[in-house]
């Protein structure tokens, strides 16, 4: 059984991972409109399912755990970028705060001795160094890229592969 705390916890984490979901489906559909970005655009879309599915695997999580999972209301996220760069300058932020929301949530499993939490979370500690360590290496290359547009047009067709090693 969830205790009250762990439980408002993981909720505030179905939350988190429902915004991330929707932020990086506007994401996409502002990249599906620039020209030349229909990679960035298409990893946008996969990276909004990966979290959709993180805020079911909670869902189910705290339902299993006697429970009972919130679905948040959500807030508009952000539909325009001034460029590229800036987008993934969101993504690495966004990746930030998650890890650091899930981090608070093992702490608080380990003062409350909550084995079972704690051990699911560990899936969620090991994800978020996955991708921390995409949205870093993406930031990388764009300001490696510059203004190049031969640069940004192999970013886009490099970027669909990138990731499917985690």
């Amino acid at each position: 059984m969830l205790s009250k705390t762990i439980q408002e916890a993981l909720n505030n984490q179905v939350l988190m991972e429902a915004q991330s979901s929707q932020a990086y489906l506007a994401m996409a559909s502002w990249a599906d409109i620039q020209p030349g970005l229909k990679g960035v655009s298409q990893f946008f879309f996969k990276h909004s399912d990966e979290e959709r599915m993180h805020m079911l695997k909670l869902i189910n999580f705290i339902n299993e755990r006697g429970g009972f999972a919130m679905i948040p209301a959500l807030e508009q996220p952000i539909l325009t970028f001034p460029s590229l760069k800036k987008a993934f300058e969101e993504l690495l932020g966004h990746e930030i705060k998650v890890s650091e929301s899930i981090n608070a949530i093992v702490d608080l499993s380990l003062q409350e001795k909550d084995y079972a939490t704690l051990n699911f979370l560990q899936w969620y500690v090991n994800e978020q160094i996955e991708e921390e360590r995409l949205a870093r290496e993406c930031n990388d290359k764009l300001e490696l890229i510059g203004d190049d547009k031969s640069g940004l047009y192999l970013f886009d067709r490099d970027i669909i592969t990138m990731g499917n090693d985690k």
